[in-house]
């Protein structure tokens, strides 16, 4: 069973089958054809178009093995309550197993932590309302039961929850703030990323994002990015085609192997070693803010920067 999150939503139901299992679409088009895939409970065509929440009964394969262990991993729980979890994930975790990466993920983590976890998300995915890159780090929000899951995830559709990141990303940006309203889709050159889109026959979703920079340097800045929506990788592209990748992406040009300007050989080795051992880009999701949907009350949440972050930015203040 599979359940449909924001940066998921309008596609055919077998184009996000393929991406999510590995049969091919022609091969998804005839178990549709077959009458053997359900979307929330009732039998769809292969073109049937997905919206948030949809939950797919797929039964031909898993995307991973059966049965998620839970495992005893230590993880920063920020608050937590009898309906909601909010984690503060760190930089090389992976939210839930996919192929290829079957354990040590947040999953695991929170099976072992709680007993409680809405089931919506499928056996893969229990409680994740939604999800942060592997080397992104910062604060997730988990439900405990399937009503806080449904509302939360209506808010988040309605773009009820805040989201607030921070990224430390190579140049100076001629604004003081910015809204990057660009459509973001799969890279027709490399399918393993997402790419902004302009081509009107290639498959995209509109993607927003609100940017304000927090502090300059000499060759670097520090921005904050508000999302609007929710696509895959959404920020780092966004700031990639405009010409600020995030320190330390190396899947969106945010890892130089020649610096564009001048630095001298001892800090360059320095800015090299600190950009390596962060081991991904520097983007943390420092706030968030909703409405708790079972108490009605107003809750706001915050992460300091990791480590990694916060000596990255101390070497580039440095260079001023």
């Amino acid at each position: 069973m599979n359940f449909v999150y924001e940066e998921e939503t309008s596609q055919r139901l077998d184009v996000y089958l393929a991406s999510v299992t590995d049969l091919s679409r022609s091969q998804i088009q005839k178990l549709a054809t077959d009458e053997k895939i359900r979307v929330n409970d009732k039998l769809q065509k292969s073109n049937f178009k997905l919206s948030l929440g949809d939950i797919i009964e797929f039964t031909y394969m898993e995307s991973v093995p059966s049965g998620v262990e839970a495992e005893n991993i230590p993880i920063n729980i920020v608050y937590e309550d009898e309906d909601l979890l909010v984690v503060d994930k760190p930089k090389g975790m992976s939210v839930h197993p996919a192929p290829g990466s079957p354990n040590h993920t947040l999953v695991n983590a929170l099976l072992y932590h709680s007993k409680f976890l809405s089931s919506i998300g499928g056996e893969e995915r229990p409680g994740i309302v939604h999800r942060l890159d592997k080397n992104t780090s910062g604060l997730l929000v988990v439900a405990k039961n399937d009503k806080c899951h449904k509302l939360l995830s209506e808010a988040l559709k309605r773009r009820e929850i805040s989201r607030k990141y921070k990224a430390l990303v190579w140049g100076v940006p001629d604004f003081l703030e910015a809204k990057v309203d660009m459509p973001i889709g799969r890279d027709p050159k490399d399918r393993k990323k997402m790419a902004v889109i302009s081509d009107e026959e290639l498959k995209k979703r509109d993607a927003v994002t609100h940017i304000k920079v927090l502090k300059t340097f000499s060759h670097f800045s520090l921005l904050e990015c508000v999302l609007e929506t929710g696509r895959t990788h959404q920020i780092r592209v966004h700031l990639s085609y405009i010409g600020y990748p995030v320190l330390g992406d190396e899947e969106y040009k945010g890892v130089k192997k020649k610096l564009p300007f001048q630095m001298g050989s001892a800090r360059e080795m320095e800015f090299r070693k600190l950009l390596y051992n962060g081991e991904g880009q520097l983007l943390h999701a420092y706030e968030m803010s909703f409405v708790h949907p079972i108490k009605g009350e107003r809750m706001t949440f915050s992460s300091p920067l990791p480590e990694n972050f916060e000596k990255m930015l101390n070497f580039v203040e440095s260079l001023d």
